[in-house]
């Protein structure tokens, strides 16, 4: 039950009371209960910035100074297991990012990252013409290519194949040239993730300023002019959890899923040539609970969202982490008995029905998150 709700009865016993008793200064006064609930966040954004969202961007650059090394490797000795490795190290990378998409504010934004990194549709017809025509693939000419012909995409293409038969690509299809383009986008891959994981650690733009991190967990303080207040920052983060919620259920799904059977569209399923769709949908989603939790999966118990919803309301608490737990299994259920691709899903009449459940757990979870989650900011007693 919520804390600072008070029932029609209580209300009516409290102002009766106000009305026969008290001194004679009080009378004809009206006693208005007190709403609202208090918490504490300066721990809870301590840990979400140090634990999650800087442990996090970290991880990603790891793993994109693996994915080249990876590269490098297979240029130099092209074999089958060489590719394989160099396909494992990119869905190692995916994961940080796609959990990270959870809390896609500062530095990503601002600088540009995301769309480097993640810019998707893939212009096939572009990443052709530069395949055919270009040569000597060094990192900082890919830099001023456009997004849609470099970054996590344009490697997938090139390290898995189309993706329309199978997932799976044979060393004799990985060209020479491919192989140099490779190295080159994982150089590029390499050097953008440091540089969001340094803006979260050292400076948020790579020059003078603060680090995003030290700035986000010092909201009100002189100078900070990014956030005035706890509020400002537990806004945003539940409202990144919503759009990312959103963004599976209403774009990433949605869209290609279509309205019916016929219309479903192969062409906007992003993933699509790793057939590591589904895995990214579920790890947006764990991603969400991460920032509610607080942890990682698996890690110590330390303090999320969750604890700020439960000062105010623990049944809606535990309702919310129910959600998000539901959500992450029916998108897993969709591939299905017969590990179903998502591109082989939409187009499947069983796999249409899985689908729709799991549209229907994150409506319901984005639902809580925007209609009782975000609007106890305004009860919060800061």
């Amino acid at each position: 039950m919520k804390q600072f709700k008070y029932g029609a009865i209580a209300l009516a016993l409290i102002s009766g009371l106000a009305a026969c008793g008290g001194s004679g200064s009080d009378e004809g006064k009206v006693v208005v209960p007190e709403t609202g609930f208090s918490f504490d966040a300066n721990a809870l954004i301590i840990n979400l910035s140090d634990e999650v969202i800087v442990k996090g961007y970290s991880t990603l650059a790891d793993r994109g100074e693996a994915l080249l090394q990876a590269t490098q490797t297979l240029v130099a000795t092209p074999t089958q297991a060489n590719l394989e490795a160099a396909q494992s190290a990119w869905k190692a990378a995916r994961q940080p990012w796609e959990q990270g998409e959870s809390h896609i504010f500062g530095p990503v934004d601002s600088l540009g990252i995301d769309p480097h990194l993640d810019s998707w549709p893939l212009n096939t017809t572009d990443l052709k013409t530069v395949l055919i025509n270009s040569s000597g693939f060094d990192a900082e000419t890919i830099k001023g290519w456009n997004d849609d012909v470099q970054g996590f995409h344009t490697m997938e293409f090139l390290l898995f194949g189309d993706g329309i038969e199978d997932n799976v690509k044979q060393i004799d299809e990985l060209t020479a040239v491919e192989r140099d383009y490779l190295m080159g986008l994982a150089e590029v891959f390499r050097d953008y993730t440091k540089q969001l994981a340094d803006a979260w650690q050292v400076s948020h733009d790579g020059q003078s300023g603060k680090a995003y991190g030290e700035l986000l967990k010092s909201p009100g303080v002189d100078g900070n002019t990014f956030y005035s207040s706890q509020v400002g920052v537990l806004e945003e983060l539940i409202k990144g959890m919503i759009g990312i919620v959103d963004e599976v259920g209403n774009g990433k799904i949605a869209d290609p899923f279509g309205g019916s059977q016929a219309s479903a569209d192969t062409s906007k399923v992003e993933s699509q040539y790793s057939w590591n769709s589904l895995t990214d949908f579920s790890d947006n989603i764990i991603g969400v609970r991460n920032v509610y939790q607080g942890e990682f999966t698996g890690e110590a118990d330390k303090q999320g969202i969750i604890d700020f919803v439960r000062a105010a309301d623990a049944e809606l608490a535990s309702r919310v982490a129910a959600e998000i737990d539901a959500a992450i299994l029916q998108i897993r259920a969709i591939e299905g008995t017969d590990k179903m691709p998502f591109r082989q899903a939409i187009k499947d009449e069983a796999g249409r029905v899985r689908i729709q459940k799991a549209v229907d757990a994150l409506a319901t979870l984005q639902a809580s998150l925007e209609n009782q989650v975000l609007p106890l900011l305004k009860e919060w007693k800061v």
